[in-house]
């Protein structure tokens, strides 16, 4: 076994892991979605989620970007957060589909996304949430995978230091992972 994870891990309950979690991503706003083209490149791009709701996490994107080639080819998606103020990270290991329902639309739209879009002034393409171009991608998590910062900046160096001098593993932090079945677990209780 890997001896920091050894050190590092926690023996939280599923719903305060995922506390933990969301205390990580909340401050950060905006995460990496990571996709696989047919070529079996990954491509990240920078975006922020509309709605999370019960941990499926909705983000706004054009149809006629290439994002959606690569959720046909490969629906496993990665998404990141990383807080440089605590060096606490988070990643979210699932799989993501594309949905142009207008329920949907509706349910996870605000007016500001229209700046993403623009009117291309021909009546129909007006970057409105009823916009042809307008998609969801709908992220479900498989697993998520976390390393908490539980020291302060000079807690975090002595850690590193002395693991550096003595040989032992530092841990400054929790290293933590939410299995699928935990999140069926809690998914099943928020409902």
């Amino acid at each position: 076994m890997d001896p920091y994870a050894a050190k590092s891990s926690t023996e939280a309950t599923p719903q305060e892991k995922l506390d933990i979690f969301n205390s990580i991503i909340q401050p950060v706003k905006t995460s990496m979605l990571t996709s696989r083209n047919a070529d079996g490149f990954l491509h990240s791009r920078a975006m922020s989620p509309v709605a999370v709701d019960h941990l499926t996490y909705y983000y706004i994107a054009n149809i006629k970007s290439g994002k959606t080639k690569e959720f046909q080819n490969d629906s496993h998606v990665n998404i990141s957060y990383y807080d440089p103020s605590s060096t606490s990270w988070a990643s979210l290991a699932g799989r993501a589909s594309v949905t142009q329902d207008q329920s949907v639309i509706d349910k996870v739209w605000n007016p500001s996304l229209k700046a993403w879009f623009g009117d291309l002034k021909d009546g129909k393409h007006t970057g409105d949430k009823d916009d042809p171009r307008i998609m969801v991608i709908v992220v479900k998590p498989e697993s998520l995978q976390f390393w908490h910062n539980t020291s302060s900046k000079i807690g975090f160096a002595y850690e590193v230091v002395k693991g550096a001098v003595t040989g032992e593993t530092a841990a400054p932090g929790e290293l933590i992972t939410i299995e699928h079945d935990e999140i069926k677990l809690i998914s099943g209780l928020k409902k």
